[in-house]
């Protein structure tokens, strides 16, 4: 028949389930780090003492790890959404979450993962915010006194239909947003 020999498993388009890893489960070896990347080594090493230095050079950040090593984020999940793929058989669902993560002190990071299941579309999220956390610019609105408490000057932003626009304000304002972004300003710092 159609099926190759296969016993019908599919069209044979597929690329299997691949090498799914040692038997007998997770051991405890797995919480220790173990960097892929030659900037994790670095990271690992002690030879790089700051993220900064990472963005000075504009490295790609590929592992999440490296993040954890210099700053202590806090996350929150946005949004999760499902979102459906019209098939033969009538919808698959999956589920996708926006997550946001930040150190309220200057570094950011948003991150969008699709999976069939909450639980795992969360912790994806949660490492490709990671992965695109990026550092804020923060300023002074009149006189430089004390830590910087707004941003440098007015800047606009846009994605998809969204169009942002922040304006330094006075000492003590607070910030004047919606709630989704005054949220993710918060972690921004």
């Amino acid at each position: 028949g159609r099926g190759g020999g296969r016993r019908g498993r599919g069209r044979g388009r597929g690329r299997g389930r691949g090498d799914r890893g040692p038997r007998g489960g997770k051991n405890e070896e797995s919480t220790v780090w173990h960097p892929v990347t030659k900037l994790g080594r670095l990271v690992k090493n002690s030879k790089i003492r700051t993220l900064e230095d990472i963005y000075l050079h504009s490295l790609p950040i590929k592992e999440a790890e490296i993040i954890d090593h210099f700053v202590q984020l806090k996350d929150e999940v946005m949004k999760i959404m499902p979102v459906q793929k019209q098939t033969r058989a009538g919808q698959r669902t999956r589920f996708k979450a926006f997550v946001v993560v930040g150190d309220n002190d200057g570094h950011i990071g948003l991150g969008v993962k699709c999976s069939k299941e909450v639980a795992t579309a969360i912790r994806g999220a949660i490492i490709d915010a990671k992965l695109s956390v990026v550092p804020i610019r923060r300023g002074y609105w009149g006189n430089k006194i004390g830590k910087p408490h707004t941003v440098p000057c007015k800047v606009n932003g846009k994605c998809g239909s969204v169009r942002i626009r922040c304006v330094p304000a006075p000492r003590g304002t607070g910030l004047v947003a919606a709630p989704v972004p005054k949220k993710i300003l918060t972690y921004a710092g």
